[in-house]
C-alpha cells in the first residue's frame, strides 16, 4: 500500500471491541468489497468494505473475516481469509498479500486462503455450536443501494444453506464502535488533514483570473498523490460565481473569472480515512467588500456552532440552534426582514432560501460516515461543521468546513492549521 502501515493494535482493539457486543454461542462474517466493472473489461479502482477495514486493516480483494470465539479450537476463533496468488496473478495484477503479510497488518495469528473458508464456515456452522450468525449490510441512512453487494450474495447464499440459525444485523453494532475514533484513527485523519491543507496552500499561489476548475483540481491531485494519499475522499467541488451556489457541483469545466469566488470542497484520503474540508477564495486574490461581508458572516456561525458542538448534544437541537443563528446574520445581511419572520411559515422559513443543508455530518472511514443521527454526540466522534449562505441572485455563495474531534473538554480542530481567515488567504494569496 502506498500509504504508511497503520498499527495493527488498532485492529486488535476494534475486534475485542466488537466481541464484547454480540450474543453467546455466535458466529461474524465480513466480506470484502467487490471490484466494480465499468465497461468491457474494465473495472473501477478497489476501494475496501469500510467494515473489514476497520476489522482487519486488510486493503485487498476476496478477503473474508470469520469470527467464532466460543469454537472449541482456539486458533480458528479469529480467521482472516486472503486470496492466493500465483505467478499468473503476480505477472498480471502484481503483489497480494502473503500469510505473513496479512498477519502482520490485521494482528490475526491464523491467516488461510480464501479457497478454505466455506470448509471451515460450514465446520463452525454445524459443529461449533453456533446458534447466531451476525451478517453485514450497508444499513447507512442515506443509502440507495442498486447493485447486489458481494455481502448481499452473501446473505441469501448463507440464509438458504443454513435456514434454521439465527441471523442478527452487524451493522448497528459496527455504526455504534465506528462512530466512536480511537488515537490511531485520529492520528490517520490527521494525516489525511494535513495532506489537504499543503494542497490547499498551494493552490492559493496557483489561483488567479483565467484559470480553470479543472487545473485546479489537477493541482489538488498533484499534491495529494505526492503525499502518499489514494487522491480525493469523494468528488472535488470546485465551482467558481454562480456555481458557487450549486451544493454538488462537480464539472469543473469553467474558467475562473476575475471577481469571482471559488468554493473549494475538497478533502484527501489517507489509508482509507478521510478528510473533508471547504473554503472559498476570491480568484483575483481580494474579496470584495460585499463578498468579505458574506465570509465573515460564514465564519461567525461556524465559530458559534463549535462552541455548541458537546458530549450529550442532539444533532437535531444542534441544527436547529445553528439555523436560528444564521437567520440572525441573514438579518445582518439584508437578505431576510426582522419583521417577516414572524409571519413565516413553519415549514417553510424564511432563512432556507439561503442555507438548505445540514450544519455537519460525521466522518471517518466513509465521507459521510455511520452513526445514528438520533443518538446524541459522544466523546470520540468526528463531525464536519460546514455553515453556508447561498445568495443565487448575486452569484454568491460561501460555505466553510473544519472537521472536528468531541472531546470531554470542548474541541479538537483538525484543521486548525488551515487559513481561515478572510485577511490571511488574501496574504496568502498576493
Amino acid at each position: 500500500m502506498r500509504y504508511e502501515a497503520i498499527n495493527p493494535q488498532l485492529f486488535i482493539n476494534n475486534r475485542k471491541r466488537l466481541l464484547k457486543e454480540i450474543k453467546d454461542q455466535s458466529l461474524v462474517v465480513v466480506n470484502a468489497n467487490d471490484i466494480m466493472p465499468t465497461n468491457s473489461d474494465g473495472t473501477m479502482r478497489f476501494r475496501q468494505n469500510s467494515d473489514l477495514f476497520y476489522l482487519t486493516g486488510i486493503d485487498q480483494e476476496e478477503t473474508v473475516l470469520l469470527l467464532c470465539p466460543q469454537f472449541p479450537d482456539k486458533k480458528y476463533r479469529e480467521v482472516l481469509f486472503v486470496r492466493e496468488t500465483n505467478d499468473t496473478i503476480a505477472t498480471w495484477e502484481g503483489h497480494k498479500y502473503t500469510k505473513e503479510e496479512a498477519r502482520a497488518a490485521s494482528g490475526i495469528e491464523t491467516v488461510l486462503w480464501t479457497s478454505e473458508f466455506h470448509k471451515l464456515l460450514n465446520t463452525m456452522m454445524l459443529m461449533g455450536d453456533t446458534q447466531n450468525v451476525y451478517l453485514n449490510t450497508n444499513d447507512h441512512y442515506r443509502a440507495d443501494i442498486v447493485v447486489e453487494t458481494r455481502e448481499m450474495r452473501f446473505v441469501k447464499w448463507c440464509k438458504e444453506k443454513y435456514p434454521l440459525h439465527n441471523y442478527e444485523r452487524l451493522a448497528p453494532i459496527m455504526h455504534r464502535l465506528r462512530s466512536i475514533k480511537s488515537t490511531y484513527e485520529i492520528e490517520v485523519m490527521q494525516q489525511a488533514c494535513d495532506i489537504t491543507e499543503a494542497a490547499f496552500r498551494r493552490i492559493l499561489k496557483f489561483v488567479k483570473p483565467g484559470v480553470t476548475e479543472f487545473e485546479i483540481e489537477a493541482e489538488f491531485a498533484h499534491e495529494f498523490l505526492r503525499s502518499r494519499s489514494r487522491g480525493f475522499a469523494y468528488e472535488p467541488i470546485i465551482a467558481s460565481g454562480a456555481d458557487s451556489c450549486v451544493l454538488h457541483y462537480i464539472d469543473n469545466s469553467k474558467a475562473c473569472k476575475d471577481g469571482d469566488i471559488l468554493l473549494l470542497d475538497v478533502g484527501a484520503e489517507y489509508g482509507n480515512y478521510n478528510a473533508d474540508m471547504t473554503r472559498c477564495i476570491p480568484v483575483n486574490g481580494k474579496f470584495t467588500k460585499r463578498q468579505k461581508e458574506v465570509y465573515n458572516a460564514v465564519l461567525r456561525i461556524q465559530r458559534a456552532a463549535m462552541k455548541l458542538l458537546k458530549p450529550g448534544v442532539a444533532y437535531f437541537d444542534y441544527h436547529k440552534e445553528v439555523q436560528k443563528i444564521t437567520e440572525s446574520e441573514l438579518i445582518k445581511l439584508k437578505l431576510i426582514d426582522k419583521t417577516d419572520i414572524k409571519n413565516q411559515h413553519p415549514d417553510r422559513p424564511l432563512f432556507m432560501k439561503y442555507f438548505m443543508h445540514g450544519t455537519g455530518h460525521q466522518l471517518g472511514l466513509d465521507v459521510h460516515d455511520v452513526g445514528n443521527m438520533y443518538h446524541k454526540m459522544q466523546v470520540g466522534q468526528v463531525w464536519t461543521v460546514e455553515p453556508g449562505i447561498y445568495i443565487k441572485e448575486e452569484g454568491l455563495g460561501i460555505r466553510i468546513e473544519n472537521n472536528v474531534v468531541i472531546t470531554k473538554t470542548g474541541l479538537k480542530d483538525l484543521m486548525k492549521n488551515i487559513p481561515i481567515e478572510a485577511e490571511e488567504i488574501e496574504d496568502l494569496m498576493n
